[in-house]
């Protein structure tokens, strides 16, 4: 039996030396130690779950994020944080099938980033930053579904980050007492307040990863794209924000001069004022900020669910960024227009069947930074997805969201009948978005949009599914 304890105990201490190898070694964040685990990709590491601000529970409901609980000992970043309270998924939704088919824990404690680095505890590699903000109609979504794999950007050579934040009316409810109590006057934009809380992480920290943080670049899609809008637009991120790309978010959209306002739909009985938010809390006897926190997470989440029920009324909630003086001083398309949003590159675009028609108000976006002096590359995602023989997807063609599997390259985790033209496709997309990363230019034979070459670089497949750089690269040119 001593003998069996000795080899045992020879065993662990092997064990202890190897976790703590120079090649996956602690590091000292904000907080405290941590330490990785090795992705799938051999030299690649994964933080999964980080805390980069207080959970914000209790009293910190609907207040700025706070800063990080420090911890004893050694994190071992194994295991990924919740996800910010939502719905879960089911049949309904047709992205469930997609990319919602296995939900995470929900909780309001979500303040969780990740990381994907070849570098870590290597602060002299400098390596380019990415900062991942997920899409969901500021509802929904978190910073590792499914189709968000980091390991392909790190085996590119660049640092990974996808983060959570607070969604719905934990994130962006606006209320005449939290403005009253707030030092800056101003209420909602509490999940924007958590990105750039968790860009400011980025910069604090990312160096013991191995980043660079004077060269970080923002980017998400579709409500994420909104929200890197925003970011770019805010005097709160300062220059920390290097580059930018936006993803279906749409472009710059602005009232042609003389053009009638848009009537507001006449819908009845539905609260359309500011105090839509007072009004709920108030009807469900929610009338002081002790008592707004005091209700559990259900109760709030499903307030206004439970007034339609029992009112038989509509109530419409703003669940989405405002312009507040604080976190944006003006909107995206007047930044824009004015040339106060952010002085950096910008890739910006968009999926062939996407939701609206966007093209026209890129085009502007385009035109206007080109006036800048910046460059802005300008694409469409126009290959349709494979299905199966059945046409079992509910998702059809180059749908809204239909580029996450192709610019993380993760085709490996999505169910469709991929073939080796998909992967060829993705590495294409992956590398022009990496090269990106690291210099604000995609490379790969992709101009700048400019007045003497208006184009997209269109991503697609040529008609017989083969590998052809010419169909993955031919301009869209103006009015297509």
């Amino acid at each position: 039996m001593k003998q069996l304890g000795l080899f045992l105990s020879a065993v662990l201490s092997v064990a202890a030396m190897a976790a703590c190898s120079p090649a996956n070694p602690v590091l000292q964040i904000e907080g405290g130690q941590i330490q990785g685990v090795e992705s799938s990709v051999k030299g690649v590491y994964i933080y999964k779950g980080i805390p980069f601000a207080a959970p914000p529970v209790g009293d910190l409901r609907w207040k700025e994020p706070q800063a990080v609980i420090p911890w004893e000992g050694i994190k071992v970043a194994d295991t990924f944080g919740p996800g910010a309270m939502q719905a879960k998924h089911d049949s309904s939704n047709p992205w469930t099938s997609e990319f919602y088919w296995e939900d995470p824990e929900f909780s309001e404690d979500c303040l969780y980033l990740n990381v994907w680095t070849p570098a870590p505890g290597k602060p002299g590699k400098k390596l380019p930053v990415a900062m991942w903000i997920h899409g969901g109609a500021y509802t929904g979504g978190w910073g590792y579904e499914p189709e968000f794999d980091g390991k392909v950007w790190a085996e590119k050579g660049v640092v990974l980050v996808t983060i959570n934040y607070r969604l719905g009316i934990f994130g962006f409810m606006n209320h005449p007492l939290l403005a009253e109590e707030s030092p800056h006057h101003v209420s909602g934009n509490y999940g924007i307040l958590d990105q750039i809380a968790a860009l400011k992480w980025v910069y604090a920290n990312i160096a013991a990863f191995g980043g660079d943080p004077e060269n970080i670049t923002i980017l998400g899609q579709s409500a994420g794209a909104g929200s890197v809008k925003t970011l770019v637009s805010s005097p709160l991120t300062g220059n920390l924000i290097k580059k930018a790309i936006i993803q279906s978010g749409g472009g710059v959209n602005v009232r042609p001069a003389g053009a009638p306002a848009p009537t507001q739909p006449t819908v009845s009985p539905m609260i359309l004022s500011g105090n839509a938010f007072k009004e709920l809390f108030d009807w469900a006897g929610y009338d002081t900020l002790e008592k707004m926190r005091a209700a559990s997470t259900q109760e709030v989440f499903n307030l206004s669910a439970r007034y339609m029920a029992e009112t038989g009324n509509r109530i419409m909630l703003g669940t989405r960024p405002v312009v507040d003086g604080y976190v944006s001083t003006e909107g995206f398309d007047e930044a824009a227009v004015e040339g106060t949003i952010k002085d950096i590159p910008y890739m910006i675009g968009y999926t062939r069947d996407d939701m609206g028609n966007p093209e026209a108000g890129i085009r502007l976006f385009c035109e206007l930074r080109n006036k800048a002096g910046q460059p802005v590359y300008a694409y469409q995602f126009a290959h349709a997805l494979p299905d199966d023989e059945a046409g079992s997807h509910d998702m059809k063609g180059a749908f809204h969201s239909s580029e996450l599997w192709y610019m993380f390259k993760s085709l490996d985790r999505g169910d469709r009948p991929f073939t080796q033209a998909d992967w060829d496709l993705a590495e294409h997309v992956v590398s022009c978005w990496t090269n990106f990363a690291k210099t604000g230019n995609p490379g790969l034979g992709w101009k700048p949009y400019s007045a003497d070459a208006p184009e997209f670089m269109v991503f697609n497949l040529s008609e017989d599914g083969s590998k052809d750089a010419s169909a993955m690269g031919a301009p869209l040119a103006r009015g297509n």
